[in-house]
């Protein structure tokens, strides 16, 4: 879908200043794939939640950053989230961000039994950023990131999901499609375009 002939919902601010993208089942390909078609000059920040082991250290900032144009970095306590930069979710924190694009960090109970949570993520996303964030939801298996991409959704900002069909794991994007709340359901090789076009578009 193309968003030059798909028009955005009324009412909308006239930029976008953050994308949020969750995973869970598959999603280290996925993220790879979306992450290493995004250009490096990308006038927003990212800020991903990818459900992980938490008994192990991770090393998927450094994956993560092999492929991407943008530097890759895991999310610490307190940082501004800067545009161009991809802010990863620790194992078992929940990620949150506030008002002035500053990260934080929780250990609060699990949603939907995971910890890091895209639900919590999405949800402090709209709070924060209303009609200028951007929520995408990739493969994975459970329903996270539903309520939070209605969250969004109610708030005036832009949802993307994976096309559930295509999906390596349908479950997260079926129910995010299932909503009512996504605007572009996409393949997975189109989703990184139509995210740098809608950030170019409304940019100032």
């Amino acid at each position: 879908m193309n968003p030059a002939e798909s028009p955005l919902p009324a009412g909308q601010d006239d930029r976008f200043d953050i994308v949020a993208i969750a995973s869970s089942a598959g999603g280290i390909r996925a993220l790879t794939q979306v992450l290493g078609s995004l250009p490096s000059g990308l006038r927003v920040p990212v800020l991903i939640v990818q459900h992980l082991d938490p008994r192990h250290e991770t090393v998927i900032a450094d994956v993560l950053g092999r492929r991407s144009q943008m530097g890759v970095k895991l999310a610490d306590a307190g940082e501004q989230a800067e545009p161009g930069t991809v802010y990863v979710a620790p194992p078992n924190r929940h990620l949150l961000v506030g008002p002035g694009g500053e990260l934080s960090l929780s250990s609060s109970e699990l949603v939907h039994f995971v910890r890091p949570s895209a639900d919590l993520l999405f949800e402090s996303v709209a709070g924060a950023f209303g009609a200028r964030a951007i929520a995408c939801v990739l493969t994975g298996s459970g329903r996270d990131g539903a309520m939070g991409v209605s969250a969004v959704k109610s708030r005036g900002g832009t949802v993307i999901a994976e096309d559930p069909g295509s999906a390596e794991f349908k479950g997260m994007p079926e129910a995010a499609v299932e909503t009512g709340s996504v605007d572009f359901v996409l393949p997975l090789d189109e989703i990184a375009d139509v995210i740098a076009a809608l950030v170019d578009s409304r940019s100032i």
